[in-house]
């Protein structure tokens, strides 16, 4: 990536990060190392998403029946969009692990749900769809939330029919490929179709923290693992399988819509540390025609030397060059500053970062008991720790101990 592309400019109180060079054929010089992830801590959401440090979510795969439907349940779908990208749930792990393990956590640099890293990762191949992130510094950790302007909040909430459909697909095929046992059992609903895993609620989740490193940065992911493979061994990703659907392949123009959609399924499973990827291609109507396992690790081979192929060792230097222009930007000012920032990109563009103002910074809050976007008492409780510890893996033991509103 040339320079002239990457310069750090300061503007009307902005500082932007400029889009990378893909045009350039030239294979990236150097690799930026990646640590392959392990996996802190797991837990569930119930179905009425109440966290529980538990497997009771977890499911297992199982093949789907030939010509599955897709269609079924919809009227019964239990879908709740997130209005806000809280990172609590993923806090509550970070301190639970703290606690209980022994593994290393006092020098993370990044606290991140999966899906924030995927957007910042896959941005040099993006052309559409912009994003945004409020960030805060805290004793050398930066925290990324998802921010959700209220116009993506409408959006979500007023998808049209066809993206109701579209979306609903994804998580029938979901219930077609799991079991909450090993071997599926039967549906106890005779009006239920032979393999029909369960009525689908968004609200039901199996998630897995890992810990990796990206160049010289620690980071901590939290994500949703869709289900596992025979037997899940705790602390291990080996058997994590991702679960997709997409259109029936029928001549070249959808084979290279196909292939550039593995791109962000790469970087998805990549983050995690699961190996395989089972997708189901369906018609327009949504009966599957035929299912196909990949592995992760192979993709990046199935599009390289094609026209408009993607390079996912540019992701990955884009990805270390995002963090380390963050970590100058937000982590130049002391952590007592609870100073919120908007990160915003922009497709073909680039990224720019502001300081927001107490207006902005209440609207973040939402009227919730934060110092930002950082729940109080972890925000509390990281302070004390660092005003009365000296050594940093008793500060962030410190930081780990639940007060009563967390409880």
């Amino acid at each position: 990536m040339a320079d002239a592309h990457n310069a750090n400019v300061n503007i009307n109180d902005q500082t932007i990060l400029q889009y990378p060079d893909i045009s350039n054929s030239k294979p990236i010089a150097e690799d930026t190392p990646f640590q392959k992830p392990t996996q802190v801590i797991s837990f569930s959401y119930t179905p009425q998403h109440v966290l529980e440090f538990n497997d009771s979510a977890l499911r297992y795969y199982v093949d789907p029946p030939p010509g599955a439907n897709l269609n079924h349940g919809y009227q019964r779908w239990v879908y709740e969009p997130d209005e806000r990208g809280r990172i609590d749930s993923l806090l509550q792990a970070f301190s639970k692990a703290e606690r209980a393990s022994s593994v290393p956590l006092h020098d993370v640099g990044v606290v991140s749900w999966r899906g924030v890293m995927t957007k910042i990762l896959t941005s040099p191949y993006e052309e559409r769809y912009g994003w945004e992130l409020n960030v805060m510094s805290v004793n050398g950790t930066i925290y990324f939330e998802e921010h959700f302007s209220e116009e993506l909040v409408k959006e979500h909430k007023n998808m049209t029919p066809w993206q109701r459909t579209s979306t609903y697909y994804g998580y029938a095929f979901e219930s077609y490929c799991t079991s909450e046992t090993p071997t599926r059992k039967a549906s106890s609903n005779p009006n239920d179709p032979v393999g029909w895993g369960g009525d689908v609620n968004t609200n039901v989740q199996w998630c897995s923290v890992v810990q990796t490193k990206l160049g010289n940065t620690k980071l901590l992911m939290g994500g949703e693992v869709d289900c596992v493979r025979e037997q899940y061994v705790a602390h291990r990703t080996d058997t994590f399988v991702e679960l997709k659907t997409s259109l029936a392949i029928r001549g070249p123009q959808d084979e290279a819509k196909f292939e550039k959609k593995l791109l962000k399924f790469y970087i998805q499973s990549f983050l995690l540390g699961v190996p395989e990827i089972i997708v189901g291609f369906r018609t327009q109507s949504g009966v599957v025609r035929a299912t196909q396992s990949f592995q992760t690790i192979e993709l990046p081979r199935m599009v390289r030397g094609k026209p408009g192929a993607w390079d996912p060792l540019l992701c990955l230097a884009w990805g270390d060059k995002v963090i380390s222009f963050l970590k100058n930007v937000v982590g130049s000012e002391a952590s007592q500053a609870a100073s919120v920032w908007r990160v915003q990109f922009t497709p073909l563009k680039g990224i720019t970062v502001r300081k927001l103002g107490s207006d902005d910074v209440d609207d973040v809050r939402g009227g919730e008991d934060r110092v930002g976007f950082l729940p109080t008492w972890y925000w509390e409780e990281a302070h004390v720790a660092a005003a009365t510890c000296k050594d940093p893996q008793d500060v962030l033991t410190a930081v780990a101990q639940p007060s009563s509103a967390t409880a």
